[in-house]
C-alpha cells in the first residue's frame, strides 16, 4: 500500500511538474550537487576565519557543541547547508555544524605527508625552495593535474596533491 501511494506521488509531481529536464537529470547522475542556500557546489572546501570555532550536533545554537577547532586558516570541507550554517569536517573526518560568519572562502589546505619539499616547480626533478612537515596549513594557489602550488611561512612552491588535503584529486586552478 505505502509502495502505490509513494509511485502515486511521483505521478501526480510529474504531472504538476513535468519531467525533469536533462541537464538536472545529468547533473544528479555526475554527483553535480548544489547548496540550497548558496547554490554553491557539494562538498566544497573553506578555511576558518576565526582562530577558534564551535562545531555543534545542529544547526543552531540550541544544539550542543561537540568541538572547538582551535585554527586559524584550517582547511574544512562543507558538505551540507541550512540557513546560516554548514556542516563541516576536518581532514580526520571530524565535523558537525559551523555558522557561516566563522568559515571563509579562501582555500588552505594541510600537509598530510610526514616531510614534503616545496619545489620551485611541478616537476618531480625541480629544486626544492624549502620543507613542510605535517600539519602546516599553507594558502593554496595553482593547481594542475597532479601539482598544486602552495604558500606557508613566506615560502611558495609546488607540492604533489597526494601530501596534502584541502584539494579533490581532480580539482584544476589558475
Amino acid at each position: 500500500m505505502r509502495m502505490r501511494l509513494a509511485w502515486l506521488c511521483v505521478a501526480v509531481a510529474i504531472l504538476v511538474c513535468g519531467p525533469v529536464p536533462p541537464a538536472l537529470a545529468d547533473g544528479a547522475a555526475q554527483g553535480a550537487e548544489r547548496g540550497p542556500v548558496t547554490n554553491l557546489p557539494l562538498p566544497r572546501y573553506v578555511s576558518m576565519k576565526t582562530a577558534e570555532g564551535n562545531v555543534r550536533r545542529g544547526p543552531s545554537l540550541t544544539h550542543r557543541v561537540d568541538w572547538v577547532f582551535r585554527h586559524e586558516n584550517m582547511p574544512l570541507q562543507i558538505t551540507a547547508e541550512f540557513g546560516h550554517w554548514r556542516r563541516v569536517r576536518d581532514r580526520d573526518g571530524a565535523g558537525g555544524w559551523m555558522h557561516y560568519a566563522l568559515l571563509s572562502g579562501v582555500r588552505t589546505v594541510i600537509v598530510e605527508a610526514e616531510m614534503v619539499d616545496l619545489l620551485s616547480k611541478p616537476l618531480e626533478k625541480a629544486l626544492p625552495v624549502a620543507r613542510a612537515e605535517a600539519g602546516v596549513i599553507a594558502r593554496l594557489g595553482a593547481c594542475r593535474p597532479d601539482w598544486c602550488q602552495i604558500t606557508a611561512g613566506g615560502n611558495t612552491g609546488w607540492v604533489r596533491k597526494r601530501d596534502i588535503w584541502g584539494v579533490e584529486p581532480d580539482e584544476l586552478r589558475d
